[in-house]
């Protein structure tokens, strides 16, 4: 599974990813941005994750090619250490609607009221 385009809309906030089996995903920045594969994000261990709020109007700034297997995205509020592999970005496209639930759980648990992105 590898991807055949990656798109940035800047305008309506997603970065569009498809696959060479037909697969499409449209992702939005906050998802990417509090799903990043980063250590900073995910910890060294399975418990060790850091919830990420205020991430609303977070913006992806660039995408960059890493060899032939990942993207790093830049983020406005200065994030750049994830690096989405293939296989990830795939993963995070099938699991998107059981993440973000899990994401808005954990927020509300927290006690974090999302705002509306600007």
């Amino acid at each position: 599974m590898t991807p055949t385009e990656i798109r940035l809309r800047k305008s309506s906030r997603v970065l569009v990813v498809s696959f060479d089996d037909g697969a499409s995903f449209e992702f939005s920045f906050e998802y990417l941005r509090v799903y990043s594969p980063s250590a900073e994000v995910k910890g060294h261990g399975p418990g060790q994750e850091t919830l990420q709020t205020g991430k609303e109007g977070v913006e992806i700034t660039a995408v960059e090619p890493v060899g032939h297997y990942a993207v790093r995205l830049l983020f406005s509020d200065g994030h750049d250490t994830g690096l989405y592999a293939w296989a990830y970005l795939r993963e995070l496209g099938d699991n998107m609607d059981s993440n973000w639930q899990s994401y808005l759980d954990r927020l509300q648990a927290a006690g974090y009221a999302r705002e509306k992105p600007e």
